[in-house]
Parts: structure tokens; C-alpha cells; sequence
């Protein structure tokens, strides 16, 4: 299929070009044909010209005499006529017969009465015409009015052969005929290598994509490293596209096996315990609360990261909505680490947090700022042996707030800082999750206009900073 579309891609190209070449060829010739006649046609009015300048010098005692004078002038140029090999002068009547000729004969057959008629019916009083005689030989005559009575000379005559400029139009043909074949020999050659350096690889690439949209994201295209080839260029963005395309899937297939993990752990738990409370008959058996408690626990730890990817794939096709409001950025985080304490606790941490005496406003949705700040107390709990400290610290700069969270943990190799901000992905060092937590957050800043920076040192702990803009509007808060 592809084959033929190159093909008729070079018959519609070639015939394209060929009828570029006849157009510009017509136009050529026309141009060049138009210059030759015109350039004969002027030396011929040039001659008229000079000879009736000279016709002013003659003159008489009276009107009749000057004509006489004139008409007599004029028929011995006729006679003395020196360019006889190029021209045949004549002078003509009123009728436009002839009645002088520089050949001493009346031309009949090789003169024509189109160009006397063309030269009384114009203004300047003069008339060309261009025809074949009746030997065939292509000729131009030009004829002028005399502007000055001359007795019965009323007009002259120039005829001159043609043959000179058929000739030299005739190589002009050869010329330009030479010059359009030199042009489609060129454009055949350049489709053809065109075909080569572009179609082909084109076609190379056509297949790969074809192979990446089946699911085959091994396969790679040969790349010279030319940065001046385009073509090279893009076979190098389909193999980024294919690998990036490759490590995206190898993230989603862990990222599923990750979520089915996380989701059989609790699930399995709540199995048990309902298969152990089907057996006790007394509510007030410890083993029956106990069993209530960590059902309801393992339910609410669903529940949350069911919301969490519920939310990220609403963010990832724009349907969560924002709801912002003003907010004192102060308030919001303390509730969220009131709620993260005893937690914190429990797991044998120390907490770290002066609130700010100042309010610092911000403009945010409550619920997803609240959701952001959970998430990574929630990642330092998790990543933090017994006995370390988790330190939040809460500042306003003269554009933004800043709220910095610090743990002790066991921080985040360097080959994983960079892809942690990355949907799916799970480092080599991560404990139980899902692997969106981070890019959750990460899109959440940028759906509020700000930032998150994460740095961390491996067996020491991680800074996350998290940046929002101030709220500049001085009106109390709703």
C-alpha cells in the first residue's frame, strides 16, 4: 500500500512539475519571441524617424514645390537605399499601392495591405504586420504615414525578412527544451532520493508505531546521532516515546501488583476476624472488641486509599473540582498534625511543631490542602524508625508561605529522588502504599498554584517543602 502511495505520489509530483515546466517554457518563449519581433519592429520606426527628420530640410518657394522637393527626395533614398541585403524600402500611394521599391520591382506577392491599414487607423501613423510570403519565408513589415505632403507619396514602407530571428528562436526552443528536460531529469532524481532519505525511513517509522500502539515497546529504531537529520531525530523521540512508553507499563503492572497486595492485606485481616467473630456469642468477649477494632480499622485504611486513587484519576482527567476559598494556612496545618499526634505517638516518634502566633491567608480548597498535608506527615511516620523526630515548621516569605516537614527516617536513594514525584512508581527502598501518594499531592500543589520540592539524604531522612501563595486580599475570611 505504501508502495503505491509513493508512487502516485511521484506521478502527481512529476506531473505537477511537468506542467510547471511547459507553462514557464510557453511563458519563456512568448517573452523571447515578443522581444526579437519587437526589437525589429524598433529598429524599423528608427529608420522612419531619421528619414522624415530629413524630410524637414526640404522646402520651396511655395507649398507645391516643397511637396515636389520632398517626393523627389524620397525616391532617391528609395534608389540610393544602402541596407537593400537587409531591407525592401518602398513608397506608397494613398491607396497603399506601391510606387517606388528599393528592389526596382512592384513586390507583388510578398507585401500585404494589413500594415498601411493598421497605420492610418493609428494615432502615431504607423502599422506592422507579420506574415509569410508566397514562397514562405517569414517576413515583417512595418509601414509609415509621411507626416509632410510629398505629391503622391502618402506613406513608406520597411519589409524585412524574419528568418535570422526564426532561427535564433528555433535554438532558444533547443535551449529551453534542454533546460525543462534538465529540470525533470532533476525532479525525478530528487523524488527518488527523496523517496530514499524520507519515504523509507518514514515508512520505518510508520511500522514501529504501528508496533508500540500493539503493545510491543521493545522495539527500537536505528539512530546515527545526527542532529542535522530530522528524520534521525524523530526515529530518537519514538524510541524515547517506546522506552518511556515500556517503563510506564513496567510501573503500571507493579503498581497493580502493589494495590493488590495492599488491598489483600487488610481484606484478608477483616476475613479473619468476621470468620472469628461468627464464633463468639458474647459481645463482651475482649477478642470481640478487639476484633470490631481492627475491622473497623483495616475498612477506614480501604476506604482512604480507594479515595486516594479515586482522586488522582479524577486529577488526572480534570474532574476534580477545587472548591478555594481564603484559609489561615496556621489553623490548617495545625489540625492536620493534631490529627497525625497521636499516631505519631503511638509509633514511638517525636513531634516537632511551634505554631506561628500570625495567621499566614492562602487561597485553597481546605479539604485537599488537609489531604496534602496527612499524605506526607503520613509517608514520615512510615519511613521513620522509633525514636526519631518529625519536625514541621510553618513560615510566610514576601510572596509565598512555606510549610517544611522533616523526618529522621530512612530516607530516599538518589536514583529514586526524581521518579518519586512520578504516578506508580515505588523505590527500592518503599514500605506498604499504593505509589501515587506523592504524584497525588504533587498534582494537587499545581492545581493550587504551588510547589513541592522534595530533598532527602539516604539513612538520614527527607525535607519535604511544600510552597502556596499568599493571599494578598485584606478582607476578613468567610
Amino acid at each position: 500500500m505504501r508502495s503505491g502511495i509513493t508512487r502516485r505520489w511521484l506521478r502527481g509530483s512529476l506531473l505537477i512539475t511537468v506542467l510547471l515546466v511547459l507553462l514557464v517554457e510557453v511563458m519563456f518563449l512568448y517573452s523571447a519571441t515578443r522581444s526579437y519581433y519587437n526589437g525589429v519592429q524598433q529598429t524599423m520606426y528608427r529608420r522612419f524617424s531619421s528619414i522624415t527628420g530629413q524630410l524637414k530640410m526640404y522646402t520651396g518657394e511655395t507649398s507645391q514645390k516643397t511637396a515636389a522637393s520632398r517626393s523627389v527626395a524620397l525616391r532617391r533614398m528609395v534608389e540610393q537605399f544602402s541596407d537593400k541585403d537587409k531591407y525592401e524600402f518602398m513608397l506608397l500611394d494613398s491607396y497603399g499601392g506601391v510606387i517606388a521599391s528599393s528592389s526596382g520591382t512592384d513586390a507583388e506577392g510578398i507585401v500585404t495591405r494589413t500594415d498601411f491599414e493598421q497605420a492610418q487607423d493609428a494615432v502615431d501613423g504607423q502599422g506592422i504586420a507579420i506574415y509569410r510570403t508566397q514562397s514562405g519565408e517569414m517576413v515583417m513589415a512595418a509601414c509609415c504615414l509621411v507626416p509632410y505632403a510629398a505629391e503622391d507619396v502618402a506613406a513608406m514602407r520597411l519589409v524585412t525578412s524574419l528568418t535570422l530571428v526564426e532561427e535564433q528562436l528555433k535554438r532558444t526552443v533547443v535551449v529551453a527544451l534542454i533546460m525543462g528536460a534538465a529540470v525533470l531529469a532533476f525532479t525525478i532524481m530528487s523524488g527518488l532520493y527523496f523517496v530514499r532519505s524520507i519515504v523509507v525511513p518514514l515508512g520505518q517509522v510508520e511500522r514501529t508505531a504501528a508496533g508500540i500502539a500493539r503493545g510491543e515497546l521493545d522495539v527500537r529504531l536505528p539512530v546515527t546521532g545526527d542532529e542535522r537529520d530530522e528524520v534521525d531525530r524523530l526515529r530518537g523521540t519514538i524510541n524515547r516515546m517506546a522506552e518511556g512508553l515500556e517503563e510506564t507499563e513496567k510501573m503500571k503492572n507493579e503498581f497493580i501488583s502493589s494495590v493488590s497486595h495492599e488491598l489483600r492485606t487488610p481484606l484478608t485481616s477483616i476475613r479473619g476476624w468476621v470468620e472469628t467473630l461468627r464464633t463468639l456469642d458474647d459481645p463482651s468477649d475482649e477478642n470481640y472488641r478487639k476484633g470490631l477494632e481492627i475491622i473497623n480499622n483495616e475498612t477506614a485504611r480501604l476506604y482512604n486509599m480507594v479515595e486516594e486513587l479515586l482522586d488522582f484519576s479524577r486529577l488526572q482527567n480534570g474532574r476534580l473540582k477545587m472548591t478555594c476559598r481564603p484559609l489561615d494556612l496556621v489553623a490548617e496545618l495545625t489540625d492536620a498534625v493534631l490529627f497525625c499526634e497521636a499516631r505519631i505517638q503511638r509509633e514511638g516518634l517525636v513531634l516537632v511543631y511551634n505554631e506561628p502566633e500570625e495567621m499566614i491567608p492562602v487561597y485553597a480548597d481546605p479539604d485537599r490542602l488537609r489531604q496534602v498535608f496527612i499524605n506526607i506527615l503520613d509517608n514520615a511516620i512510615k519511613y521513620s524508625a522509633p525514636g526519631g523526630r518529625i519536625t514541621v515548621k510553618l513560615w510566610a516569605g514576601e510572596y509565598k508561605a512555606f510549610v517544611e516537614i522533616l523526618d529522621q527516617g530512612r530516607g530516599i536513594p538518589p536514583e529514586d529522588l526524581e521518579n518519586v514525584k512520578t504516578k506508580f512508581y515505588k523505590g527500592s527502598n518503599s514500605v506498604r502504599g499504593s505509589g501515587i501518594g506523592l504524584a497525588l499531592v504533587d498534582s494537587i500543589m499545581t492545581a493550587l498554584d504551588g510547589t513541592m520540592d522534595i530533598k532527602s539524604t539516604l539513612g538520614r531522612g527527607t525535607v519535604v517543602t511544600l510552597g502556596l501563595p499568599l493571599y494578598k486580599n485584606k478582607k476578613p475570611f468567610s
